[in-house]
């Protein structure tokens, strides 16, 4: 249990969507929006953190009244969804770009480039429509990627070969690049699949909550993130109050100041904001 006295000092609760916020149909719960709307009139602020483009939750902005900057695509994009004032953007080198190309060429990856708006792909990666885990994307088809890669958020590459994907993560970390971050894993959605996922060095959702909570004024100790997965763990190591959903990686678990007993189909995100609205009353 989460002391009293820490749930009265929170202003703002940051939570993901897919595996935390909304179920396996992207729903919200409706009691989560009728909590959320009871803790904003008593000051309680709330964002989201999503792996997800900006533009594919504007739903959810709209059902939570959500009226601050939302953290977006792994915290390569931060942006008011009110006003489209983007708070914090961080584009990929052009050369660095090109060079994640050639790989993908060399080592016959599936891959895509993510964008503020879009995720562009070509005729020769029309299968990353199926493979790629980035719910309501919207995707564009491009005759070649020359036009695109001087405002890449994100490079997303796929593979059932996971050598080929680990030579391309290799290839992309230093010393043979500076600046970008490259990761790797198996997913959890398609069997066999293999993802590389690359990004620029300090873009991440738990550097995106501490540039947030600058331009709220806020400290971190006065927020509560709220999570499931690996691209979480970044906001489970920061000083905010830390939430773990029931069906959370055990890596989150461990980190977690609460965990919840039920997973996100079943609304147990909705514990917490209980709680906080306990505290609050």
């Amino acid at each position: 249990m989460i002391n009293p006295e820490i749930l009265r000092k929170i202003k703002l609760v940051v939570f993901d969507l897919d595996g935390t916020a909304v179920d396996s149909n992207d729903r919200l719960n409706e009691d989560t929006i009728k909590l959320v709307k009871l803790l904003e009139e008593k000051g309680v602020m709330f964002t989201i953190a999503t792996g997800r483009l900006a533009k594919t939750v504007a739903m959810h902005i709209l059902n939570l009244g959500i009226n601050i900057p939302i953290i977006a695509l792994d915290g390569t994009h931060i942006v008011n969804p009110v006003n489209d004032e983007v708070l914090y953007e961080s584009h990929i080198k052009e050369k660095h770009v090109k060079r994640a190309l050639s790989l993908a060429a060399k080592y016959s990856l599936t891959h895509v480039l993510c964008g503020a708006d879009a995720v562009y792909y070509t005729t020769r990666n029309t299968q990353a429509l199926e493979l790629l885990e980035k719910y309501g994307a919207i995707f564009k088809k491009v005759d070649d990627y020359n036009e695109y890669v001087s405002e890449v958020l994100e490079i997303v590459m796929m593979s059932d070969y996971r050598d080929n994907i680990s030579k391309a993560a290799h290839k992309m970390s230093f010393p043979y690049v500076y600046g970008v971050r490259s990761n790797y894993y198996k997913s959890h959605d398609h069997g066999g699949i293999y993802y590389l996922e690359i990004r620029n060095i300090g873009s991440s959702k738990g550097k995106g909550l501490i540039k947030l909570c600058r331009k709220l004024k806020i400290s971190v100790k006065e927020t509560a993130v709220i999570g499931d997965w690996y691209n979480d763990i970044s906001l489970f190591e920061t000083n905010a109050v830390k939430i773990a959903m029931a069906n959370a990686i055990p890596e989150l678990k461990r980190l977690a100041d609460m965990i919840t007993k039920g997973d996100n189909n079943n609304g147990g995100i909705n514990e917490f904001l209980h709680l906080l609205l306990k505290a609050r009353s």
